[in-house]
């Protein structure tokens, strides 16, 4: 044993340092050092001599061997990935306590056994017989399927090297710890070190590896910043807890694209997917209602129908209310500056509250027509045509911007019983030749206001 010594880390962002500070110059944070202590030799050895490193070569002499992806079975998570679970990949996912992390899991092991791939279940936090009784109601027990409650890393590896699974689960990595290291699981140290040595078992032994990590209450990925930066993939798996859908989201996706999503509805034989999403957020829409609008979201590669719901009503306070659920509170009060000031819509005295329904975050500038239509809408209360869809962009001048992928958004909105689009003028002539689609082109806020919903 060498001499024990110990560092203080960030638990924000994981920065070292050799004594205690008051404010973090990684991430700007205060309080958030703690003390670790280890054994120097054995933190300095760890994984030396075990590995031969190859000779610098040319980038063109670099051959590559394409690898097939292995399908899951369930086409929402395999879309979420890029089309699949790439061989050799570390992926993160997080989500909320009791959102449904390990039961996604476990029916995506249970895809993959039934195809005859050997799969390995590490558990930290149940034991065998609590997994298989989630098993045996979410119909996912195979023989191909094995379980190690397990926590010490040294035992998950030589299981790894025995088993020499297609894939395996660690849930959670806050769990897994070194025991040569002697600070407690799920601190900085740990999780780190332990990461990067679960992560070179997986590429070296060519094993699909998904990672099941805490958040904060703040939402953010518990343990170090440089987590997010190890891992190929990151899904954040969200949903509402009184509500029945989940929506995996990517945030970072080395394989893929990103901003991708996945969307299941909770049942009680497991998550179920939901083939179309937009028919799913808008079936339940109220007919000739003021301030409900359906915008054209591109989420990823796929064209997503949400509705807009805004309420605008006098205010008694001093300093009206502004509350926004599923969009950035600094777009909506953009709008409604930009309704106020370019289309006379006298707005300062009136509390404005702006949902997304279905619990989607909508963050492209593409819905900006939507929710000015539908805060304009709600303060008329004029309801806009049940059969509009709004697409566009909405500059400070007012003027409306085109954006990207206008044809796909139109198709999708034509396919669910959408007969007039609200466009940019400037998007017309590539929309043109769209068959079933009435198109609208405006060209300013003040020109769409007019139209939609009259002086």
């Amino acid at each position: 044993m060498g001499k024990a010594t110990s560092s203080f880390f960030c638990h924000e962002c994981g920065y070292e340092s050799p004594r205690w500070m008051g404010k973090c110059p990684g991430c700007l944070a205060w309080n958030t050092f703690v003390e670790e202590r280890y054994s120097k030799k054995e933190r300095k050895g760890r994984g030396e001599g075990t590995r031969n490193p190859a000779a610098p070569c040319p980038i063109t002499a670099v051959k590559g061997e394409q690898e097939e992806r292995l399908l899951t079975g369930m086409g929402e998570f395999d879309r979420t990935l890029g089309g699949g679970v790439m061989p050799a990949s570390v992926v993160l996912l997080t989500g909320d306590p009791g959102i449904g992390k390990s039961t996604l899991l476990l029916q995506v092991c249970a895809g993959l056994a039934r195809q005859g791939y050997p799969l390995l279940y590490i558990s930290g936090e149940e034991s065998a017989y609590q997994i298989k009784l989630r098993g045996e109601r979410l119909k996912a027990c195979h023989p191909n399927l094995l379980l190690a409650p397990e926590t010490d890393l040294s035992l998950i590896l030589e299981y790894l090297e025995k088993v020499r699974p297609r894939a395996v689960v660690v849930d959670s990595i806050q769990t897994v710890s070194d025991p040569a290291l002697t600070s407690s699981a799920g601190s900085v140290s740990q999780v780190r070190d332990c990461t990067a040595s679960l992560i070179r078992a997986a590429k070296e032994g060519g094993m699909a590896m998904f990672l099941v990590g805490h958040v904060t209450k703040e939402g953010l990925i518990a343990g170090p910043k440089v987590l997010e930066h190890m891992v190929d993939c990151v899904l954040s798996f969200e949903g509402e807890r009184h509500h029945s859908y989940r929506i995996l989201r990517t945030v970072k996706n080395r394989f893929g694209t990103t901003s991708e999503i996945g969307v299941f509805t909770m049942e009680e034989e497991g998550l179920r997917e939901v083939a179309n999403p937009s028919e799913f957020f808008v079936t339940q829409r109220p007919a000739h209602t003021a301030g409900s609008v359906v915008v054209a979201s591109m989420e990823g590669t796929r064209p997503l129908l949400v509705e807009v719901q805004s309420l605008v009503a006098q205010s008694r306070l001093p300093a009206p209310r502004r509350m926004a659920t599923g969009l950035d509170y600094n777009r909506v009060a953009l709008i409604l500056a930009v309704l106020e000031k370019r289309a006379g819509l006298y707005l300062q005295d009136h509390d404005a509250f702006v949902k997304v329904v279905g619990g989607v975050r909508l963050e492209e500038p593409a819905v900006d027509l939507g929710l000015a239509l539908s805060l304009a809408s709600s303060f008329k209360n004029r309801p806009a045509g049940g059969q509009d869809l709004f697409i566009g962009e909405v500059g400070l001048t007012g003027e409306i911007r085109s954006v990207n992928r206008v044809q796909e958004r139109i198709r999708e909105g034509v396919r669910l019983g959408f007969c007039r689009f609200f466009i940019p003028a400037a998007a017309a002539d590539k929309a043109a030749k769209i068959q079933g689609a009435c198109l609208v082109p405006v060209a300013t806020l003040e020109e769409a206001l007019e139209i939609c919903l009259g002086r």
